[in-house]
């Protein structure tokens, strides 16, 4: 009889009291149900506050409101947005900014990326191993600081001093110093690496005997690569175009530094202003806007992929691979490699770091222009160059970087540990509810971009709530912590989750045989194998905490100001020499990190998506 057609039983007293003595005595079912109730506290109920507070009246909007009463059921925050005189200014024009920024930045950031997974992982190309070093170096470095170096090659008069290119007489339109194009190159330049690091894991698991049977039978290279090797790793470069599109739709930083100059604006620029200035109720409205917008690029995905539930790239007949010959083609490739890497990483940050030594930017790079005045200047020469000192000299770059420091550290360590039994849970947990309900929640902030989701917690704890028993975080360093944290619960469990699923269920089942407890199999036998993989996603989410601006750019107070914060305000006060430097120091504070991390626990953040 099947179990369908059993009778269900009754649920006695008795029954309801054995059931909960088994979560409680269970320390594994104690573990899921306290992380469940965190995830739903910490992800549900703040999405869910948002909403609301887009259909409440706030005390600010009631004299544009004559008869409303604070906290009265409203639309006038979606009717603003939607249907009034504004709202083309509003919504309209800076979402199609947004979708075509985020459309063409996944045309060119997507293919680019596989691409250059392709030819490290399954070529014969040399050099891989400093060319794969930095080819990866571009996810390290902040989306911003790629504006910036962007402004230092291109910046024309418009915004202030001129850039290298304009310094030289080049004349510079601003439809190519600032506005969409640059926007999208920008992006495409940072955003190729979530491609690169994703299709090279899905090539490194592909039996190459695949390809060689397809040769075999008279194929070529390219019927090989769009009838074998393409479709294994499909589901790869889908995951990937999800996450760029999502990012690229709802990122600030760059849209900031490039289109506020001349008035571009999108989604996520458009909804800073109404968060700072009022109303808010619109700015959360716009953030709900973000979230359906990467909602539906989800479904869509899943509606692409879900014809085909079976990826599998892995046997049991070996796993050999060998690397497919270039031949001609070769030079070609590394020719293309050389130009890609120079445009995108060594001119454009040579220029950068340069400009940081210059009196007056674009005016050259002669003794007469250079000047260590902006890392080292004191205030007795301010008035031959700027109104503050050297960055090094400056007691409000010492607190952001105090503030990016403990900030990148302390919720890198509590995202990693969460991550790690988040990922416990959710890979001992494959097919039952517990397991899949933890996924769908940990991947709710996944959705959203840093701007919306720190809108969410920003709305959330505002003012207390239940009473006082949600408190007031408003400017508080604890309310970045917490946002930062929860931002990247998917990364980290997703690491966590691959982490886990490394590490037999046999060897637990074997100590539980010999009598182990619970909590002596997780000391004994999961955390010292669990180690590797720890420090890798520790190192993916520290890099993505060290270089945030988006995350938590609405919630910087005088006392909390972190160095990308502080390096996106002196570039929009035009301090461009001091914004340079401070972005210069973050992004060797975090390839320091890493490589210390590489060095000595084997991080790897290829290895740990």
């Amino acid at each position: 009889m099947s179990k369908k057609g059993l009778p269900k039983k009754p649920l006695t007293k008795k029954r309801l009291k054995n059931l909960i003595l088994n979560v409680v005595k269970n320390p594994f079912n104690m573990i899921v149900l306290v992380s469940l109730i965190v995830l739903f506290c910490l992800i549900v109920i703040p999405l869910l506050t948002m909403i609301k507070s887009t259909f409440t009246m706030a005390q600010s909007e009631l004299r544009r409101n004559p008869g409303a009463t604070i906290g009265q059921f409203t639309l006038y925050y979606w009717k603003y947005m939607i249907a009034s005189n504004m709202s083309k200014a509003v919504l309209w024009e800076p979402l199609l900014n947004s979708l075509f920024c985020g459309a063409m930045t996944t045309l060119i950031s997507v293919p680019l990326g596989s691409v250059l997974a392709w030819l490290m992982i399954r070529t014969d190309i040399p050099g891989k191993k400093v060319l794969g070093l930095l080819v990866t170096i571009p996810y390290m470095i902040p989306s911003w600081t790629k504006a910036l170096a962007w402004l230092a090659v291109f910046r024309n008069s418009t915004s202030g001093a001129n850039g290298f290119l304009a310094g030289m007489g080049i004349p510079i339109p601003d439809w190519l110093a600032y506005g969409p194009i640059a926007i999208i190159l920008c992006m495409s330049m940072h955003y190729y690496a979530f491609s690169y690091i994703q299709v090279s894991g899905a090539l490194r698991s592909i039996n190459s005997e695949l390809e060689e049977m397809g040769e075999i039978q008279g194929a070529n290279k390219a019927q090989i690569l769009r009838h074998i090797t393409l479709p294994l790793i499909m589901p790869s470069v889908l995951s990937a175009l999800v996450m760029t599109v999502s990012k690229s739709i709802g990122t600030y930083g760059v849209a900031a530094n490039l289109g506020n100059r001349i008035g571009y604006y999108t989604l996520a620029t458009k909804m800073r202003v109404f968060i700072d200035q009022g109303p808010r109720g619109v700015g959360y409205a716009m953030s709900i806007v973000l979230v359906g917008l990467a909602a539906l690029i989800l479904m869509g995905n899943q509606r692409i992929i879900g014809v085909r539930k079976s990826y599998a790239t892995v046997g049991g007949k070996g796993g050999r691979s060998t690397l497919m010959p270039l031949g001609a083609a070769k030079k070609p490739m590394m020719l293309f490699l050389g130009v890609f890497l120079f445009l995108a990483m060594v001119m454009p940050f040579f220029v950068l770091i340069m400009e940081t030594f210059q009196i007056t930017t674009g005016a050259g790079y002669g003794p007469e222009n250079l000047t260590l005045y902006n890392w080292i200047g004191t205030t007795d020469a301010a008035v031959k160059y700027t109104n503050y000192p050297g960055i090094f000299r400056h007691d409000e770059f010492w607190n952001a970087l105090w503030n990016t420091v403990r900030l990148s550290l302390i919720a890198s360590i509590i995202t990693a540990f969460c991550g790690q039994f988040l990922g416990y849970i959710s890979s001992r947990g494959r097919g039952k509810w517990y397991g899949n309900l933890t996924e769908q929640l940990v991947f709710v902030p996944y959705l959203m971009s840093g701007v919306a989701f720190s809108t969410m917690y920003f709305s959330m704890f505002s003012r207390p709530h239940l009473g006082g028993l949600i408190p007031s975080l408003y400017g508080t360093f604890t309310l970045i912590i917490l946002t930062s944290v929860v931002k990247h619960f998917p990364f980290a469990s997703r690491s966590g989750t691959a982490n886990m699923l490394s590490i037999s269920v046999e060897l637990e089942e074997a100590a539980d045989i010999a009598g182990a407890s619970f909590w002596k199999r997780m000391s004994s036998i999961i955390i010292p194998l669990a180690k590797n993989g720890f420090i890798s996603g520790f190192m993916l989410v520290f890099i993505s905490i060290a270089k945030e601006l988006d995350l938590i750019i609405i919630m910087m107070t005088p006392t909390t100001r972190t160095l990308s914060y502080l390096a996106f305000t002196y570039s929009q006060e035009g301090y461009n020499q001091m914004s340079d430097a401070i972005s210069v120091v973050v992004l060797f504070y975090i390839l320091l990190c890493y490589i210390a991390a590489n060095k000595i626990g084997g991080a790897d953040i290829s290895k740990s998506w």
